[in-house]
């Protein structure tokens, strides 16, 4: 599992760093991020109104970027539903 974790942190920076800071991503890296990584896991992720409504689910703070641990949040329910382990 370890190197599965490095991967999503490496990406989240990868896609968070490209407006020059990688502790947080952008509605802009959001969207290119599930947009590329998660096409088949995410319903319509091209679609500006989902990137919009998934990133205001996940956006505690409401601050318009997403930290590492809101992310998390959308990769656990991914994991769950592709996993069959969510209801």
């Amino acid at each position: 599992m370890e190197p599965a974790i490095n991967v999503l942190i490496a990406q989240f920076k990868t896609f968070a760093g490209k407006d020059g800071s990688s502790n947080t991503l952008s509605k802009e890296e959001f969207q290119s991020l599930v947009a590329s990584q998660l096409t088949t896991l995410v319903k319509n992720a091209s679609d500006p109104g989902v990137i919009d409504q998934l990133m205001s689910s996940l956006d505690q703070n409401n601050d318009g970027e997403l930290t590492f641990l809101e992310f998390w949040q959308l990769i656990g329910t991914v994991a769950s539903k592709h996993g069959g382990l969510s209801q």
